[in-house]
């Protein structure tokens, strides 16, 4: 029995064969995200939404040639941004991406900017039960600035790209499971969070139909072939059931940006974001943490100038990291916050020396400041030490043993290192859990 899967990435849209009997990953399909669109404003990230149905239609149209009856397709996208759709489930907008920066600008003459403002409405009390989730490119920042601008489409409904690509697919008005509604809920009711959203001037928002079960939201027709179509759930918690995070257990997922997490089976608020996991469970979470993005910021300008030349490099990121581990210790300090997160804006070099100004101490100082940002933000979901053991994912760690030693140097628990598509493979497991309880 096989099944599809659709991870809707922040770089590239990725579709694979799912063997349920087998439990393992067939088949893949991989096609990069739709650039933004060219001309905008500084600091937004637009994407065109019939582009983003193309590309999924490929990709699906793909593997339909590598199964011919699949029993349904489980879909998960990146979360934060929004699309504003009708009720039947055309786009009324751009989709505005989670790295959108524009409601870090000044929304008026007093200098607040969104967050600023939106804060301001929110006590603290309020803020903890909607999960402490206030990030530049969240959804309920930008739905704030659509509205104080009156951008936001009459009768337009708030969705993720997820939930946006569900929708046409099955040719109906897409609802949000509760894995994407962060910063949205009343997580202690585990539903629309109407006070907080009253506040910000937003009561009159049509929302879409909340989910919490994984069941099918419609059929897809494609290629001549009917299935059922389940989703779209979070990447974020997709990646975590793929890499089998139990309670008792720290998450770090290090990839473009990073988090660490902590699965929860109740709702407790805390110095950390709070978001809806699967099977009734809560998870604990400190999101945007610098990593790959911040890196690549790094790598374009030491390669800089090799591009201006004409020059492409082979292997800058193989050879970066070889620096950086013959490294035993640098003196340099590197801070990676290039974007807003919950330890800062604003990244600096400093203690810089004829001496260590290389790569190899760059990175080095990097990965350094990456492991104590893990370490730090640890401290903030298990101030007593008690999880059981630490579960590496996202990649970055395989290909980087450097910042692999770095972090265990600072994890006194066991480090188990998940292998293989993380994120595909929780869709395996929703999968073969619904297939399973029919």
């Amino acid at each position: 029995m096989k099944a599809l899967g659709l991870d809707i990435g922040s770089s590239t849209i990725k579709g694979a064969v799912l063997n349920l009997d087998q439990g393992a990953i067939g088949a893949s399909v991989s096609v990069p995200f739709p650039a933004p669109d060219p001309g905008l404003p500084p600091g937004w990230f637009e994407v065109s939404p019939e582009g983003i149905e193309t590309a999924v239609r490929n990709v699906l149209q793909a593997l339909l040639e590598q199964v011919s009856s699949p029993v349904g397709l489980y879909v998960s996208g990146q979360m934060g941004g929004v699309l504003v759709v009708d009720h039947d489930g055309r786009p009324l907008s751009n989709y505005i991406s989670w790295r959108d920066q524009r409601s870090l600008q000044p929304l008026s003459d007093a200098g607040r900017n969104v967050l600023d403002e939106i804060r301001a409405r929110w006590d603290d009390r309020l803020f903890s039960s909607l999960g402490n989730e206030l990030q530049a490119g969240s959804t309920t920042a930008l739905l704030f600035w659509l509205t104080q601008r009156q951008l936001l489409p009459s009768r337009g409904i708030p969705v993720s790209v997820g939930d946006y690509v569900v929708g046409r697919l099955c040719g109906q008005q897409p609802a949000m499971h509760v894995t994407h509604a962060i910063g949205l809920l009343d997580l202690a009711a585990v539903d629309w969070h109407r006070t907080a959203l009253a506040q910000l001037g937003l009561d009159s928002v049509a929302l879409p139909a909340l989910a919490t079960e994984i069941q099918s939201r419609g059929w897809a027709h494609i290629a001549g072939r009917r299935f059922p179509v389940c989703g779209a759930y979070g990447d974020q918690q997709c990646a975590l059931r793929g890499a089998g995070l139990s309670r008792g257990e720290l998450s770090l997922n290090i990839s473009t940006g990073s988090q660490v997490s902590q699965r929860v089976d109740r709702f407790l608020p805390g110095n950390y974001q709070t978001r809806m996991y699967f099977d009734g469970d809560w998870l604990n979470t400190v999101t945007h943490l610098p990593a790959g993005r911040s890196l690549n910021a790094l790598v374009d300008l030491l390669t800089e100038l090799a591009g201006a030349e004409g020059v492409a490099l082979r292997d800058p990121w193989g050879y970066l990291i070889r620096q950086a581990a013959d490294i035993p210790h640098t003196d340099l300090e590197v801070d990676l916050a290039f974007f807003a997160g919950p330890l800062g804006y604003g990244g600096r070099i400093s203690g810089i020396t004829t001496e260590n100004l290389t790569a190899g101490h760059l990175f080095h100082a990097a990965f350094r400041q990456m492991a104590d940002n893990y370490a730090r933000c640890a401290a903030w979901l298990d101030p007593d030490r008690s999880a059981t053991a630490i579960v590496l994912s996202g990649g970055m760690t395989r290909s980087n043993p450097l910042l692999r030693r770095l972090i265990a140097e600072r994890f006194p628990q066991l480090l188990r290192e998940s292998d293989g598509e993380e994120t595909l493979l929780g869709l395996l497991d929703l999968a073969r859990s619904a297939t399973a309880a029919v």
